[in-house]
């Protein structure tokens, strides 16, 4: 039987949902105006402050004001006053150098520097081909002028290499301190040259040693060439130092992870609201089954602080050093404005293999050696066989392959122990105690080896 409605109660319905469907359309409407508004009215009460203070300002003082000094400083204030750490600002002119850099059209002349205790440039590293080695400068020298500037004048590191770098073909004036102590002066030519992100050798003790300086497009390869060339060798263990490392490409970081460790996910993304993307999954292709021990410090950070946690977390390693930085973010490539300059802004915490975050935190080592305060000022001159850091790691090395002995017949951890022991009595009871408690770790590092052999791989 069919029922008919009638065009009354029909066109009731219709009216019914018309109304139903402005109501749910005008409440959505009106709490989006609402929002709206209020966004308005909190930046016009922001743009409003400022224009207050400038009109005051423009009317008193009295300086006469630089525009453009002014607007990249209000640019940077605010990127301060949102409390991200890592947020940056580019003026146009740090932006294009920044460019520049990564196109290759500023260079310099092919050398690594840090300042040390002296206030000097002490030279660490010299590139070969580069303009600094046909002049003869080599690691160890002291660069003390930087056209015509003394070199102890200088903020930093970063403020001296500042000053090396130009465009191509231009040149700088250099005096330097040679072995010798005689004082040496030439005119260098910027130019391109081949820089590298990894140092490798063999130490004593079939202990292969990799410096890591940073994280980059080239690192891989090289990593990959270091890590087969010291196995060839007759590695029974690997090294790799990370003390100093700021990070880098977090890709390249996530690439070398990916060459070393087993099939896992080796870091997340975390977005605001909590969500978390997976970064990279390692592959399991070339794993290394060698024991393995990080090196790292307080100046560890970032892309070199999930290389360390990863390769503890995925393949055993122990750490060895002292508690690293603590950045766990990620950053955003850096974003042009109108006017040529830049941002970079904090978009995600990063998680890593283990599931957990050191941001803040850093990453805890297992085996704890910290430098005195007279080794501090003397990091710059160990070498290899002297840094009493390395000799504790390459200790630790050994306890995993099983080649250290208490009594000292390895001939490495003979002078490891030695290191260790003179370290101890230059610092008191204090200090030996700290070394007792380090060795104890590392025995325990290596009964923990040996009971869970696959965990170590």
């Amino acid at each position: 039987m069919n029922k008919k409605i009638s065009v009354g109660m029909m066109l009731t319905i219709v009216i019914l949902a018309m109304t139903v469907t402005f109501s749910v359309t005008m409440l959505l409407a009106m709490r989006l105006f609402d929002s709206t508004v209020s966004n308005v009215k909190e930046k016009e009460s922001m743009y409003g402050k400022i224009a207050e203070l400038d009109r005051y300002v423009r009317s008193n003082d009295y300086y006469t004001i630089d525009e453009t000094l002014l607007y990249d400083t209000i640019s940077s204030g605010y990127l301060v006053g949102t409390g991200d750490r890592y947020a940056r600002y580019y003026t146009a002119d740090a932006y294009a150098k920044l460019l520049d850099i990564q196109n290759g059209v500023l260079m310099g002349i092919g050398v690594e520097v840090a300042q040390d205790q002296t206030g000097y440039a002490k030279v660490l590293k010299v590139y070969d081909g580069s303009p600094a080695q046909e002049a003869g400068i080599e690691a160890g020298n002291y660069i003390t002028t930087i056209d015509d500037t003394d070199v102890r004048t200088m903020s930093g590191a970063n403020a001296i290499e500042d000053r090396l770098l130009g465009e191509a073909g231009t040149t700088v004036h250099l005096v330097w301190l040679g072995s010798d102590a005689a004082e040496q002066s030439v005119d260098l030519t910027r130019s391109g040259y081949i820089s590298t992100t990894i140092d490798y050798q063999m130490t004593a003790g079939d202990v292969g040693y990799i410096k890591i300086r940073q994280f980059d497009a080239t690192t891989l390869s090289e990593l990959d060439y270091a890590i087969r060339t010291l196995r060839n060798a007759g590695a029974a263990s690997l090294l790799f130092d990370l003390r100093d490392n700021a990070g880098g490409l977090l890709d390249a970081a996530l690439n070398c992870i990916d060459l070393i460790c087993p099939e896992g996910v080796m870091a997340w993304a975390e977005s605001k609201d909590g969500s978390q993307e997976v970064l990279g999954t390692s592959s399991g292709d070339s794993v290394v089954d060698l024991p393995m021990v990080c090196l790292v410090n307080g100046n560890t950070a970032s892309a070199a602080e999930l290389f360390a946690s990863c390769l503890r977390d995925m393949s055993g390693a122990r750490l060895v050093g002292t508690t690293t930085y603590g950045k766990g973010t990620i950053q955003s490539s850096p974003q042009r404005l109108s006017d040529g300059s830049a941002v970079v802004v904090t978009v995600a915490r990063l998680i890593a293999s283990n599931g957990e975050s050191f941001d803040t935190t850093g990453l805890t080592v297992d085996v704890e050696r910290p430098l005195t305060s007279d080794e501090q000022g003397a990091f710059y001159d160990f070498t290899l066989e002297t840094d009493p850091q390395i000799l504790r790691a390459v200790n630790t090395a050994q306890t995993l392959t099983g080649s250290a002995t208490v009594g000292g017949v390895n001939a490495a951890s003979s002078q490891a122990a030695s290191s260790e022991a003179a370290s101890s009595e230059a610092s008191g009871e204090e200090a030996a105690s700290s070394e007792e408690a380090a060795s104890s770790q590392d025995t325990a590092a290596s009964s923990e080896a040996s009971a869970s052999p696959d965990e170590a791989a």
